[in-house]
């Protein structure tokens, strides 16, 4: 029988409504989320009143700092979700952004219940992108501000060492031309060709149409095969290469995730039968060092270390796993942590249970809640089997990984904060600014704006070992049609950032 102070998942919900479709509400994202925290409080058997902690996951117009929220927000997002509800919880957090935030909840709060600091936790958050999008250019739009009071845990953006301004300056803004870098660099590293390498991302990302195609929470409920994701036409532009607009993450979305964690004593006063029990067998959380610190473009060390050691610390291998939900929102996320679990990518196990995030949705910082609440039903329904749930958040930086099982499971803190030691004692090579010299491409970047005019940025090594970043107009067709990581090119500084010349 499990110790009282055991953390124990007990309820997990879902919600989403789409424009112009049947039932659909114009819901905000505190609606959504307090919609998505009934369904889990109604799914442990559990009133609001017995809630002690929220903890929100912040909407992207919140979490970053030159965003505005367009229809207006709520200054106190958890409180304003607690308040829906009729709960009074002595303590609201609204975490950092990031796609890991949601498992990273988890993993704190169980360890927070552990120690006896918390008994009963709603963890929730959503995204309303869609309808804001589209009200806000309308007359008769909704505002969605609110000022509910009460004291707030608020943790900020958590962006630092994410967000490099001198990589934004050279027009490495967005998380696409972002993450091409590594799918670039990778595809390099592999001898792959272009074509090769686009093939394999449509055979990655084909079955994970189906699985969305099965979801009635789902944002595009529509299988295409492998051709159709990488074939670019006038619906499937592409936006950086080596993707199309199928194969990134799908923000336009209106969708909600919530979830109840117990200490087993607190579940057992409030009659959460134990067939509803799922407990957090393995857990980690490890932080990626910043892009140009990266010794492999191509690779993470902490994503493969934080998908390896939930699995030590839950005592398996990736064989005894049931269900599995690799963060998605590109390929690379993909096929690093699948390699790092030893799982082929055409595994029949399947490597999401939503339809991931550019066919499920990618609810701003949400998307891996609802990967929670897939795999807590996937494991309920077949128990003793193991569950996987790895989030990612930036540009491949922040990992939280979690593995799930009815199996009673003591509490079990990971080795987290050795492995980070390890991984940030290894050297790191300096980034020159204002660049003049030689060097040798390690990465690219080719960005597709509308109108068909495109955009290149290099990352590279200089004669002397150091970094830098460049744009590279000068070599577009080396950059679209040959292979140029490896090759040698002149880089210079200008009052506008350095250039390839």
């Amino acid at each position: 029988m499990p110790s009282p102070r055991t953390p124990v998942l007990v309820g997990v919900g879902e919600v989403s409504e789409r424009l112009g479709e049947p039932g659909y509400r114009r819901r905000s994202p505190v609606d959504l989320a307090a919609d998505a925290a009934r369904e889990a409080l109604a799914d442990a058997g559990v009133k609001a009143s017995t809630v002690d902690t929220v903890a929100g996951v912040p909407q992207f117009e919140i979490s970053l700092p030159w965003a505005t929220p367009l229809l207006g927000a709520s200054d106190n997002y958890p409180r304003s979700v607690a308040g829906r509800l009729g709960a009074d919880p002595r303590r609201a957090v609204l975490e950092t952004g990031g796609g890991q935030a949601p498992q990273r909840l988890v993993n704190e709060f169980a360890a927070a219940i552990a120690a006896g600091d918390a008994d009963v936790v709603l963890l929730f958050g959503a995204e309303a992108i869609s309808t804001i999008g589209y009200y806000a250019r309308r007359d008769d739009r909704p505002d969605f501000s609110e000022s509910p009071g009460g004291s707030l845990e608020a943790r900020g953006s958590g962006l630092d060492g994410i967000v490099s301004m001198h990589h934004v300056a050279h027009g490495l803004s967005d998380t696409p031309s972002q993450y091409s870098l590594i799918d670039n660099a990778r595809r390099a590293r592999l001898k792959m060709s272009r074509a090769e390498y686009a093939s394999a991302i449509g055979r990655l990302f084909e079955p994970f149409t189906a699985v969305a195609a099965a979801n009635p929470h789902a944002a595009a409920p529509i299988f295409r095969d492998a051709a159709a994701l990488m074939t670019p036409t006038e619906t499937n532009r592409p936006i950086a290469d080596p993707y199309t607009r199928y194969v990134v993450a799908r923000d336009k979305v209106n969708q909600g995730a919530a979830v109840v964690l117990m200490s087993a004593e607190a579940a057992r006063r409030h009659g959460v039968r134990e067939e509803k029990w799922v407990h957090l067998a393995g857990h980690a959380d490890l932080n990626e060092r910043a892009m140009a610190e990266r010794a492999d473009y191509g690779d993470s060390p902490a994503a493969r270390r934080a998908a390896q050691h939930a699995l030590e610390v839950a005592g398996i291998d990736a064989g005894e796993l049931s269900a599995l939900d690799l963060y998605s929102c590109y390929a690379a996320p993909v096929f690093i942590v699948a390699e790092a679990l030893g799982v082929a990518t055409d595994d029949p196990r399947g490597l999401t249970v939503t339809g991931g995030l550019p066919f499920f949705g990618g609810p701003g910082n949400n998307y891996s809640m609802h990967a929670i609440a897939s795999v807590v039903r996937r494991v309920r329904a077949e128990p003793g089997g193991y569950g996987f749930v790895g989030a990612n958040g930036g540009i491949m930086s922040k990992h939280s990984t979690g593995v799930y099982t009815t199996t009673p499971y003591g509490w079990k803190p990971s080795d987290s904060a050795r492995i980070q030691a390890d991984l940030d004692a290894v050297p790191a090579p300096e980034e020159a600014v204002a660049t003049d010299g030689e060097g040798v491409v390690e990465t690219y970047a080719v960005k597709h704006v509308r109108g068909g005019e495109r955009e290149g940025i290099v990352l590279g090594r200089l004669d002397d070992g150091r970094r830098f970043v460049a744009r590279s107009n000068a070599i577009l067709d080396l950059l679209t049609e040959g292979e140029p990581i490896g090759e040698r090119v002149s880089v210079r500084s200008t009052p506008d950032g350095n250039v390839v010349t």
